[in-house]
């Protein structure tokens, strides 16, 4: 618990200092933590980073994470993602030839799968900090994913019984979960008391809703590859705490859900 606390505090003095910053260092440090999210991905299936297929999915996230403001960088080829992450595919598929299918289709599947998994959470961090009042959302999003957490943490291990979902995740309950969701609702009617996040007070509760939910999906998701690949964390970059995909799970899910319902 304490090298966790000391991991925490730590990652936190560096994290939160250049989310207020914004610009170019939030850009930066967030395709720092893709990349890192990237090899832990890949790592599973056993693909090194630094190796063909590797250096093809770190390519394509780069791409995918370029910001919508700097979009023209891609126009002025005349490409857009969406043809790059084509292309992507078409040199994956050849890669499978030229090995002799010791790269196999599996493989491209799931590297393919790993960047986009990677790449759309990450990519609408970076929307969410260079929107309109960008900052506010995404200090939202962090107090919503943290009360779950802790909500679902506190009050599972004091009112759990019911099993939310063993094969994937044992020590998660239904309890757990709602407290979770109820936590997640208390601290956003307090975030909006105290801040101009300009949604109205019923929609709030609601997006916070669905918000909780789905951060709560997100850890599953991860919990869920984890068991598949049999490792108990994703890296060990942060001390008691796993790596990055085991702290970003959530938010993966959170942040594109914030563009997709509307709410900035």
């Amino acid at each position: 618990m304490k090298q966790r606390i000391i991991t925490g505090v730590v990652a936190a003095a560096i994290f939160l200092p250049i989310v207020l910053i914004g610009g170019v260092p939030f850009v930066l440090m967030v395709y720092l933590l893709a990349s890192i999210g990237l090899y832990e991905a890949l790592k599973m299936q056993n693909i090194k980073l630094a190796s063909i297929p590797g250096i093809i999915s770190l390519i394509l996230l780069w791409i995918f994470l370029i910001p919508s403001e700097h979009i023209g960088i891609l126009s002025n080829m005349n490409y857009t993602k969406i043809e790059l992450t084509l292309l992507a595919v078409l040199l994956f598929l050849t890669y499978t030839v030229i090995t002799k299918n010791r790269f196999s289709f599996e493989e491209v599947a799931f590297s393919v799968l790993a960047t986009l998994y990677v790449g759309i959470g990450f990519y609408y961090f970076i929307e969410t900090r260079g929107a309109d009042n960008g900052l506010t959302f995404v200090v939202y999003s962090l107090f919503i994913i943290w009360a779950t957490d802790s909500g679902a943490y506190f009050i599972g291990r004091s009112l759990g019984k019911k099993k939310l979902w063993p094969e994937i995740s044992p020590n998660k309950t239904i309890e757990g979960s709602i407290g979770g969701i109820f936590c997640a609702i208390v601290v956003a009617v307090l975030f909006a008391l105290f801040t101009n996040i300009g949604i109205p007070m019923v929609l709030l509760i609601i997006a916070t809703i669905v918000l909780s939910i789905f951060g709560q999906v997100g850890d599953l998701v991860e919990s869920a590859l984890k068991r598949h690949y049999n490792v108990k964390d994703s890296g060990t970059i942060l001390p008691g705490h796993g790596g990055i995909l085991d702290r970003f799970d959530s938010l993966l899910f959170v942040l594109p859900l914030l563009h997709f319902m509307n709410l900035l």
